[in-house]
């Protein structure tokens, strides 16, 4: 009980400028970063790589069969670090069903201000994260820990995929409905707790969406009417949409009625309170000249970082019943929040 008080006097939100995926550089950032003139055709077992801006390397194994690899990690989101380290892990793991795959193993990330915040409260980010991984079928195998200014983890993942079952962000065809699995508005609640600004009774609302497993992504890359599918994390929904859009070489049309929001007369008090993350206007600079006019609630909302957000799923028209059959039980209820029209001269437009 005096370790857990202890534990409670440090907020790991108050020891980083950032939080979670919203402190991942931004698209257009990014893109300068990644150029690169060296030509990389000799890696022909390559099926996935940076050029594809997916969201995991895919290396083929010749047999049928691909290894899935993937690294992930961000500076805290919530202050308590057991949280901390379950919702990076889950955030990690996430980007293996999101190409449709299998996690297989995980060894952690960890950057610790070891002169600032006890090594027991590191303890208990790895604790958290061990849970994750356990609840995903993984032994978190080992790992790498340096001393750094501001309290960072996260995971490298290993998973695997049959070829046939592997899912790219691009692949999505003319008229098939869009889906997104996980609600909105984990960047808006994660601003107001850093801003202190996050009330008692909505305390638990942005964790207990980050928590969730994406394992769905692993039965949908069976089905074979799932055409393209992605995650949302850090470069909000229309970030990664618009990298959908552009390797699939379609339009997306979303009727932002349908957008799923956590809870929306609580997103919007705290847009009122201007919880804003500073990730929402730098997704916007990045990629808002490729999107069709929208409000400026509407680019609030959808351009807003989540971290360990859902998988965004794009389905053939005709089997869209049975796509919802499907998730239904797994206890998921979703209607489709757009579709996929001929390429015009933006990337989304929002209705």
């Amino acid at each position: 009980m005096i370790t857990e008080i202890k534990q409670l006097e440090y907020k790991l939100t108050q020891y980083s400028h950032g939080a979670g995926c919203g402190c991942k550089i931004s698209p257009k950032v990014l893109n300068e970063i990644l150029k690169s003139s060296l030509v990389s055709t000799q890696f022909s077992n390559l099926i996935v790589g940076n050029h594809e801006r997916d969201d995991a390397a895919v290396v083929d194994l010749g047999d049928g069969t691909a290894i899935v690899s993937t690294t992930d990690f961000f500076m805290p989101i919530v202050d308590d670090p057991e949280d901390f380290g379950r919702i990076a892990s889950v955030n990690a793991i996430s980007d293996i069903y999101a190409m449709g795959g299998s996690p297989i193993v995980a060894i952690a990330i960890l950057g610790w201000p070891v002169n600032k915040i006890p090594s027991n409260v590191a303890n208990t980010v790895i604790e958290g994260a061990r849970k994750a991984c356990i609840e995903a079928g993984i032994p978190l195998a080992g790992g790498h820990s340096i001393d750094s200014p501001e309290p960072i983890f996260g995971l490298a993942v290993t998973g695997r995929v049959k070829l046939e079952h592997l899912k790219k962000n691009g692949g999505a065809t003319k008229d098939c409905k869009l889906f997104l699995t996980k609600p909105l508005g984990v960047g808006i609640l994660s601003t107001a707790q850093k801003k202190g600004k996050l009330r008692s009774t909505d305390k638990h609302l942005a964790r207990n969406n980050m928590v969730v497993l994406n394992r769905v992504g692993e039965l949908l890359g069976k089905q074979e009417y799932v055409k393209a599918m992605t995650d949302v994390t850090g470069f909000g929904l229309l970030g990664h949409l618009d990298e959908m859009c552009e390797a699939s070489k379609l339009t997306a049309i979303i009727d932002f009625e349908n957008v799923p929001l956590i809870d929306k007369d609580i997103i919007d008090y705290y847009i009122a309170e201007k919880c804003i993350p500073g990730g929402t206007n730098r997704n916007w600079d990045s990629y808002g000249h490729k999107i069709g006019k929208i409000s400026e609630y509407q680019r609030i909302i959808l351009c807003d970082p989540q971290t360990s957000g859902g998988l965004l799923v794009a389905v053939e028209s005709k089997m869209e019943e049975d796509f919802i059959i499907l998730l239904h039980k797994q206890n998921l209820d979703l209607k489709p929040i757009g579709f996929f029209e001929q390429s015009d001269n933006v990337t989304v437009k929002v209705i």
